[in-house]
């Protein structure tokens, strides 16, 4: 079997090189020829996101088996749309995404990895809030994460932990299945969101990882913009995936708004008959009961979208099982 460990890089040259040669030294480890799986073969793999310095030719320098390099600065999401591509062409059983500047420690790529070996999972997903928490990370990033993964599992019906974390693992059958429809700012969340949406198995494992202190953000630098990219994302993704949760519930609640209202008057209006006193009750009410017979019939629609829209991707998945077929 193959595996191929992922490096997205955007201006890396300063770090790439150490990362790199970290990871082969992880190599010499036997991959869990305890369990009965044997990864023959590994690979690893730079995705150049439109460097303006010499992070390409440093992958090249130190070894790195498949580069992919493009221009201009794109993104991580469509950096991770061209890994997936990329994996899938050359053939990985497995991919691994880890990180460029070497916050995260290759030795436990065999962590994430055992659970996907053992069908355990689909895809793992390194946890950063678990019982080991990361060092020096922003609070305010950690209680934004928290936060997010607890407005996903609500909607979702799926617990979920560190939603942005890029070091995770996944199977072949994984990166058929994935389809980004954001390619602009990053692939965290959506990629968890269509995979429960898919009915996939994930799994958090939890991993220590330092936060270096003079680390800067390269997908965005404002925490303003990244609450903005990302709730945009988490909204979008949802409403396409639990469409009768994002529109039903608030719909319900509007609704009951509405009978509560109507309750009122008729609570006021039996002790002297008068409706003028009370009108406002039912213009409250009539609105509530208008916006949530809206948003009820916009659930069903969006519904139906979702039943097209999972009938296009299967049939996008048997187009790409049919493209890379191994």
């Amino acid at each position: 079997m193959k595996l191929i460990i992922n490096i997205p890089a955007y201006n890396e040259e300063k770090d790439l090189g150490k990362t790199i040669q970290n990871i082969k030294k992880s190599f010499s480890h036997d991959f869990y020829s305890n369990e009965g799986a044997v990864i023959d073969e590994k690979l690893i793999q730079v995705v150049d996101d439109g460097s303006t310095d010499n992070t390409a030719q440093v992958a090249k320098e130190n070894g790195a088996d498949i580069v992919v390099s493009y221009k201009p600065n794109r993104r991580l999401a469509y950096s991770f749309k061209q890994a997936v591509e990329s994996s899938l062409k050359n053939g990985a059983d497995f991919m691994v995404n880890i990180d460029a500047d070497g916050q995260f420690d290759p030795n436990d790529i065999p962590k994430l990895l055992l659970p996907v070996l053992k069908g355990e999972a689909d895809m793992v997903i390194a946890n950063r809030f678990g019982e080991r928490k990361a060092k020096n990370i922003p609070w305010v990033r950690e209680k934004l994460n928290k936060l997010a993964a607890n407005v996903i599992s609500f909607f979702l019906n799926y617990k979920t932990n560190d939603l942005t974390c890029g070091f995770r693992a996944h199977s072949r059958e994984t990166l058929l299945r994935l389809n980004l429809t954001n390619l602009y700012f990053t692939y965290t969340q959506d990629t968890i969101i269509d995979a429960i949406g898919k009915n996939l198995k994930l799994k958090w494992v939890p991993i220590t990882v330092t936060y270096f202190d003079n680390r800067q953000a390269k997908i965005t630098k404002s925490i303003f913009k990244f609450v903005s990219n990302s709730t945009k994302i988490i909204l979008k993704a949802v409403r396409d995936v639990r469409p009768l949760k994002f529109f039903g519930w608030p719909g319900i609640f509007f609704m009951i708004l509405g009978l509560i209202g109507f309750i009122f008057f008729l609570f006021f209006y039996f002790q002297d008959f008068k409706i003028r006193p009370y009108l406002n009750y039912i213009v409250f009410s009539s609105i509530s009961m208008f916006l949530g017979i809206q948003l009820i019939i916009f659930a069903l629609i969006a519904d139906m979208i979702k039943s097209t829209r999972q009938l296009t991707e299967e049939l996008f998945y048997q187009w790409k099982k049919d493209k890379y077929n191994k």
